[in-house]
């Protein structure tokens, strides 16, 4: 009697530890997202010009212009809503890749960092508020390069 309620005893206690754990490891990964949504630069994504955005993003920084990176966009978009873009760059050490859309209520889209065994490639899908340039700036070797490519929208995304 007294063996069987020790081996209950510890089942109970095993499936109590499995539980807990399983817990705190499901409210860890729910706070993840949350916690790299308040790292990101508030006044940059929130910046209402592009020049506003790229001084809150690159803060005292030079930007030269280069044919090293290419926007992949079609020339004309009929639904500024979803707009497929790829940059790619063959720029050594690309650290990071930053999208900004010239004439969107926020000119800045994305901010991607780049761990140093990645190519200088990202695929996203943005929106457009109307026809504008699309902005790509790479940094490379602690440097920032940057192109431009115009877009025809016919139905703007940003509304």
């Amino acid at each position: 009697m007294i063996m069987m309620m020790n081996h209950t005893r510890r089942l109970f206690l095993k499936g109590s530890l499995i539980a807990m754990s399983a817990i705190t490891t499901g409210i860890f990964s729910l706070l993840k997202p949350l916690i790299a949504f308040a790292a990101r630069n508030q006044p940059a994504f929130s910046a209402k010009t592009e020049a506003d955005a790229i001084a809150a993003i690159f803060p005292g920084e030079q930007i030269t212009t280069s044919d090293a990176i290419i926007i992949g966009v079609h020339d004309v978009v009929e639904n500024g809503a979803v707009v497929p873009v790829e940059i790619s760059t063959k720029l050594p050490a690309v650290e990071t890749i930053t999208i900004l859309v010239e004439k969107n209520p926020n000119p800045l889209i994305a901010n991607f960092n780049l761990s140093p065994e990645c190519s200088g490639f990202i695929a996203t899908r943005i929106k457009v508020a109307e026809p504008s340039d699309i902005i790509a700036v790479v940094r490379s070797n602690g440097k920032l390069f940057s192109t431009r490519k115009f877009v025809e929208v016919i139905a703007g995304g940003c509304g």
